[in-house]
């Protein structure tokens, strides 16, 4: 049975069709002083295997509030086998600690998940791997870039066009991608020029005249993004395209992206925003059969 939280019940809605699994019915309301709401409305055998299916991104607090909520409500119902598909796991992009004495979100967050009697989690394209090895249960890291490569593959005018990842922390989205769609991939990197002259441009592949679609993990308030444009623009590139697993796309991040030269934006539904045009219900519901099998 799978349970679909505020964030994602049209994501938990697809993997159920794709399972052919029962989507539980709940009930889910904010009250106006904004505390949440939770009741299940279908009964739920104890020996029943439960799938949550809540991202826990913005508002962070509210989205992690529910999925305890969840947790705590299948506890009072003696459902002993839960596992979390958190496609966006928040408080995840800090998992060590850079300061004396501050928090690791994540490693709080692992804690309580865990407290709630989670017994496997999956998320996909976590900010850092190492976010797997704060928690004690199996935590499966899943890739969207299957997913973005048959969106790619179905939808880009370009068959042949160059993957290219902003910086050199995201060149494996870029090479997973490219080998699918066996087309080029690069990324830009900084070459100083001089000691006080740093220049940025595309490590390896000219892009005059090409096709150029620019990936990575998270979008948040797209800087990254706009300054990557710029540089492609300069260079010649005949049309830039933006694709991220992740569109965070905080304040006015779509509109900077897009009046820096964007041709077309696309994020995946791991998030709910106006770009997420790409699903990754079928990498999920593929991942869940594979455990059954198991």
């Amino acid at each position: 049975m799978i349970i679909g939280g505020s964030a994602s019940q049209s994501l938990a809605a697809e993997v159920a069709k794709e399972l052919n699994d029962k989507l539980c019915s709940v009930e889910t309301k904010k009250f106006p002083d904004g505390e949440r709401y939770f009741r299940i409305k279908d009964e739920i055998p104890e020996d029943e295997k439960v799938i949550i299916i809540q991202s826990t991104g913005y508002p962070q607090d509210e989205n992690m509030m529910e999925l305890f909520f969840i947790l705590d409500t299948l506890s009072d119902m003696n459902i002993d086998d839960i596992t979390v598909v958190s496609p966006y796991l928040g408080y995840s992009r800090q998992e060590r600690r850079f300061k004396e004495v501050e928090c690791i979100s994540a490693k709080a967050i692992s804690k309580l998940l865990q407290s709630m009697g989670v017994k496997h989690l999956i998320s996909i394209n976590l900010h850092e791997e190492s976010i797997c090895d704060l928690y004690d249960i199996p935590v499966d890291n899943l890739s969207a870039m299957p997913s973005i490569a048959e969106y790619i593959r179905e939808n880009h005018e370009d068959k042949k066009p160059i993957i290219l990842a902003p910086d050199k922390g995201a060149e494996n989205f870029a090479k997973q991608i490219a080998e699918i769609l066996n087309t080029d991939y690069d990324y830009l990197e900084k070459v100083r020029l001089s000691p006080e002259k740093v220049k940025t441009k595309t490590k390896s592949i000219s892009v005059e005249n090409r096709s150029v679609i620019i990936v990575d993990d998270i979008i948040s308030t797209g800087g990254t993004i706009v300054n990557a444009i710029n540089i492609l623009k300069e260079n010649g590139a005949k049309l830039v395209d933006v694709v991220c697993v992740h569109p965070v796309l905080v304040n006015d991040a779509i509109l900077k992206i897009s009046a820096a030269g964007a041709n077309k934006i696309h994020g995946t539904n791991t998030l709910k925003s106006e770009v997420a045009h790409i699903s990754v219900a079928t990498t999920i519901a593929d991942h869940l059969k594979s455990l059954e099998n198991q």
